[in-house]
């Protein structure tokens, strides 16, 4: 064989490699951006690397795999449903307070599934790992509860405040899923 065949077939070679690892790194980040959606595109603006953001996102997966995270029993589940309840009749009469006991009773709710409430951001991290979608509404949900305990929220604000800490809540608990199974099971 000569040289030029064995440059030839060098070359290949170093192609098909190229293409794999392209391909393995397209599917990566697809998945990626899939699990982590809006989370993914808020790191991408923070850092300006893909690569960056890919090994921070995976290490919050390995981080996650190793609490001991856990669905609440249906006991526990309907406790936090009550005290949501309660603090969401709440908001009528005293809305800043409300805001309060439901920023209270989320991380309540997350510390028992096994979330760390020690550090907001930690928790964010690792709430974004499986709740991806919610995670920000979280965000968005405690920028409001500071703003007001220092009196600068609106009544509106904290009505967005409280939507926002329910679609985490339920989406933490499953609350949502449990009804509309609840329900087709009666429809049926």
């Amino acid at each position: 064989m000569d040289i030029r065949m064995a440059v030839a077939i060098l070359i290949g070679v170093l192609v098909v490699v190229a293409i794999i690892v392209w391909i393995f790194q397209r599917q990566r980040t697809t998945r990626l951006e899939r699990q982590f959606g809006p989370e993914y595109d808020r790191l991408l603006a923070t850092h300006r690397s893909r690569r960056r953001v890919e090994a921070e996102l995976e290490a919050r997966c390995q981080r996650v795999e190793a609490l001991h995270l856990h669905e609440l029993d249906a006991a526990r589940r309907r406790q936090f449903l009550h005290a949501w309840e309660s603090a969401q009749a709440r908001f009528a009469d005293d809305p800043r307070g409300a805001v309060g006991g439901a920023a209270r009773l989320v991380e309540e709710a997350l510390e028992a599934e096994g979330y760390s409430a020690n550090s907001f951001d930690q928790c964010m991290a690792d709430l974004s790992v499986h709740h991806a979608y919610v995670a920000e509404d979280y965000r968005t949900a405690r920028e409001i509860s500071a703003r007001a305990e220092r009196g600068e929220a609106s009544t509106e604000d904290l009505r967005q405040a409280m939507i926002c800490y329910r679609a985490l809540f339920e989406n933490v608990l499953g609350e949502r899923i449990r009804k509309q199974e609840a329900h087709h099971e009666r429809a049926a």
